[in-house]
């Protein structure tokens, strides 16, 4: 399969794109810049793998949790580019995307989702892919919800700002950490194409941002 997969949903900006077994993949620290460099690094990739967009079988992006700017980006380009090419779309979990980067088969993923909140889920890898053994959810570290058996991988920036608080809370449970992953278009490609082989694109209207959040800011009161 050829599958174009870009990621705005943290401070980097990556873009992918699968050639069958192959990943061609970049990535760069954008700041605020997600909007002027994504097109780029997009055009540059297909240039690179040799490809136009009509030529690909479908496209994936970092639908969330993350940045809500940074989701509205990544979804807003997507949708933009496979309208124009008539192609299929895969929003893809960013806390999936940490499991499937995290290289293990049992994870723990969390991003830190400001406000001393984090973004959580937790995977099992099985025959048929990654399955959540707890659903994405915003929490506060100390109240992330538990897992079972041991031998979990901890990964994300949840796990590094909140690192003693969430190793209080799973105690022997977790056995390895990597506080510095982050989600990334090159694990969102290697997602989407089992989903894509299946037919389980949607059409590039329906694609939408996981936010998780439903607010941005804490009013004053509330603080």
């Amino acid at each position: 399969m050829k599958i174009l997969a870009l990621d705005t949903s943290t401070e980097y900006c990556s873009v992918a794109i699968l050639l069958d077994s192959e990943i061609l993949d970049q990535e760069v620290f954008a700041g605020q810049r997600h909007s002027e460099l994504i097109l780029p690094m997009v055009k540059r990739a297909l240039g690179e793998a040799g490809l136009a967009l009509v030529q690909l079988d479908g496209i994936a992006f970092g639908a969330g949790p993350g940045s809500f700017t940074g989701l509205r980006i990544a979804c807003g380009i997507t949708q933009g580019l496979a309208f124009g090419a008539d192609l299929p779309v895969v929003g893809i979990c960013t806390l999936e995307a940490l499991a499937q980067e995290a290289g293990e088969n049992r994870v723990i993923a969390a991003l830190d989702a400001r406000m001393k909140e984090i973004y959580h889920a937790a995977y099992e890898k099985t025959v048929d892919g990654w399955q959540e053994v707890s659903e994405p959810a915003l929490c506060l570290p100390f109240n992330a919800p538990g897992v079972s058996g041991s031998s979990w991988t901890g990964c994300g920036s949840g796990f590094d700002i909140y690192n003693e608080v969430l190793r209080n809370r799973y105690g022997g449970r977790v056995s390895h950490i990597i506080g510095d992953l982050r989600p990334n278009a090159r694990a969102m490609a290697r997602l989407a194409a089992p989903r894509l082989a299946k037919g389980l694109g949607i059409r590039p209207a329906d694609a939408a941002p996981l936010y998780v959040r439903n607010k941005v800011a804490l009013k004053e009161k509330e603080r």
